[in-house]
């Protein structure tokens, strides 16, 4: 069977550990666990891949209270009895896969053709979640029990599974897939994600952005750093601002501080550095 392979988007510069992995996790059809903090790409990742390869994306996101039967599927009984009650619905209350619709993993394993499943944020869920959801994607199938009918996937899909390290997962979890920690970029695969999103950027504005930017994250005390999202935005905003747009500028000041810091505290530190010793050169 000739396997498609991944190897980044125009919008998503990949390295070549993560391009292995990706692709060798596709190759055994195991699902790829991904770490790393916020704004590091892991979700954008399924995007790409989905993109690239053609596939549609299934995207679960996963909530603290969310049971698994949610993701496989969700039987309506309000409804049913409503139509059985009032009798005014075009549907047959006497059949119940009239009122059994798919959650997301149900309709990964219905799709027609093979997609990419992203289940995003796993560690918001209950190791019993975790650890059952794991059990249905290695059987690649799931019982019904209203009608006591099996649900088993037409085409296994693609599955990418992100984490952002905020719970530690179960070792039986752990010990079922493939693993990636996608550490934030340094300022040299920064430029070259710029440079994909911005192809016409000026040179001394993508310059003097990234390592403001990067100055800026190593601010002490800072609780949530910007990450490469908010420095994308940022550029967006500079690059439509007539004063900032061709880069010179940001050594002497830093405009929009409000794209790349959301915390107040984040924000009053930002706002309070001496620009002239830390950004003049």
């Amino acid at each position: 069977m000739e396997l498609n392979r991944f190897s980044g988007s125009d919008n998503y510069v990949l390295d070549d550990e993560l391009a292995k992995i990706v692709n060798i996790s596709m190759a055994l059809e195991m699902p790829l666990l991904l770490k790393g903090e916020p704004g590091t790409g892991k979700t954008m990742l399924a995007h790409a891949i989905a993109s690239s390869l053609q596939m549609d994306l299934i995207v679960l996101n996963v909530k603290s209270s969310m049971k698994l039967i949610e993701a496989l599927y969700q039987y309506d009984t309000l409804t049913r009895l409503n139509d059985s009650r009032f009798g005014d619905s075009e549907r047959n209350v006497s059949n119940i896969n009239e009122y059994i619709k798919m959650g997301k993993i149900g309709q990964a394993f219905t799709a027609d053709s093979r997609c990419v499943l992203l289940i995003d944020e796993i560690d918001k869920a209950e190791t019993e979640f975790q650890d059952d959801m794991l059990d249905v994607l290695d059987q690649m199938q799931f019982d019904i029990m209203e009608t006591d009918e099996v649900v088993k996937a037409k085409n296994r899909p693609v599955v990418i599974i992100t984490s952002n390290a905020k719970k530690d997962l179960s070792d039986p979890f752990l010990g079922r897939c493939n693993f990636h920690h996608i550490a934030f970029p340094e300022p040299k695969m920064m430029r070259k994600i710029i440079n994909s999103h911005f192809p016409d950027i000026d040179g001394k504005l993508a310059d003097n952005a990234i390592s403001t930017f990067y100055d800026l994250r190593s601010l002490d005390d800072v609780e949530k750093k910007p990450a490469t999202r908010e420095l994308i935005n940022w550029l967006r905003a500079l690059q439509v601002d007539p004063d900032f747009r061709r880069g010179e500028k940001l050594k002497k000041e830093i405009p929009y501080l409000g794209v790349l810091f959301k915390k107040s505290g984040d924000y009053q530190k930002s706002a309070n550095i001496d620009m002239r010793r830390r950004f003049f050169r």
